[in-house]
């Protein structure tokens, strides 16, 4: 069975997405009766393509990997305009839409935008945006609900590390009590750095940016703010909550110093950034600071990059899942697996 696809936004991710389509393409095909037709690409700075009968997608990703435009597959040269995006994901002939817009955690745009246009131009969507599940969700899925289409987010959280998937499936059945976990890479990072290499903040900060952990400007994960957007989603998807990113309590990592990280060490006890929900009557408490975890927790023995999330469970009590939470192919799969999650239904 084929789907339709239209990427909006080809940067990490899209690539990431489209290098598991061309690589894996006998395998879906004959494994899960699954085939997909790539019917448009629209990126802000690197431009459109619009194909209905189909890009080639081996072609594309030559171009995009020798540094080239998106809009040079019809042998263009030079500069072009993207396509606007509203504008595309209404008249392509998309089945699924695949938002993969950069992430603005305050105002959730355009990403948002784009989605409504989907679900009213009749798509389904999938996206690893964090920007509206944070401050949107329950609207977005209300939205889907009413035009009978799907809205799949598992790449908003851990990347391509199963989480919403998780309970549609081996855990479908159990009620979430609560939930805690390290929600954020560059801060584990370094944390690691700063307890077993006894590197100060700054250091251990400055060696996450060479590496590619960190941005530049690192606020965004320092200070907590990813994470909030994430447990946020988590609250409002599996906990049934409905709060937003300012009803969760923030602390950051970046007023810890080396010698409270290697005196907890000491003592038996090991720093983490933890995100925590959990359900306080029919209200959702949030937050998201620095702890000191025993060595015997679980979360305690997440190092470097990694994430790692803890649920407590009404019928299966604590279980533990871990991988990674951020990077190209496992992004790029989360997007996979919802697109593949989507196909299965519709073929039912």
């Amino acid at each position: 069975m084929e789907l339709k696809i239209g990427l909006i936004g080809c940067g990490t991710v899209g690539t990431g997405l489209l290098e598991i389509l061309d690589k894996k393409r006998e395998y879906l095909r004959d494994t899960f009766d699954f085939e997909a037709r790539l019917v448009a690409v629209t990126d802000k700075l690197k431009g459109s393509v619009c194909i209905p009968e189909g890009i080639d997608i081996k072609k594309l990703l030559d171009l995009l990997h020798q540094g080239e435009r998106i809009d040079a597959y019809h042998g263009e040269v030079g500069s072009h305009e993207a396509i606007d995006a509203l504008d595309l994901i209404e008249k392509c002939e998309a089945d699924v839409i695949a938002e993969l817009t950069y992430t603005d955690i305050k105002t959730a745009e355009p990403a948002t935008s784009y989605i409504k246009k989907a679900f009213r131009s009749g798509k389904h969507v999938v996206s690893s945006n964090k920007g509206p599940a944070a401050l949107h969700y329950h609207e977005l899925k209300k939205m889907a609900d009413n035009n009978n289409l799907f809205f799949r987010i598992e790449g908003t959280v851990m990347s391509g590390t199963p989480v919403f998937s998780l309970f549609e499936n081996g855990l479908v059945g159990n009620e979430v009590r609560a939930v805690q976990g390290i929600l954020n890479g560059t801060t584990n990072f370094i944390l690691t750095r700063m307890e077993q290499d006894s590197m100060d903040y700054a250091d251990a900060l400055k060696l996450a940016q060479e590496l590619g952990y960190a941005e530049a400007d690192p606020t965004a994960d320092v200070e907590g703010y990813d994470a909030v957007a994430k447990i946020v989603i988590l609250s409002n998807v599996l906990l049934d909550g409905n709060i937003s990113p300012a009803d969760v309590r923030r602390e950051g990592i970046t007023a810890l110093s080396k010698d409270q990280v290697l005196a907890a060490r000491a003592e038996g006890f090991r720093y983490k950034l933890i995100a925590q929900a959990r359900k306080a009557g029919r209200r959702v408490e949030a937050s998201v600071s620095p702890r000191k975890l025993p060595l015997s927790d679980p979360l305690a023995g997440i190092m470097g990059a990694h994430n790692a999330l803890t649920f407590d469970l009404d019928l299966m009590g604590k279980i533990t899942i871990q991988g990674a939470g951020a990077g190209k192919i496992e992004t790029g799969y989360s997007i996979l697996s919802d697109i593949l999650a989507i196909h299965s239904r519709l073929r039912r």
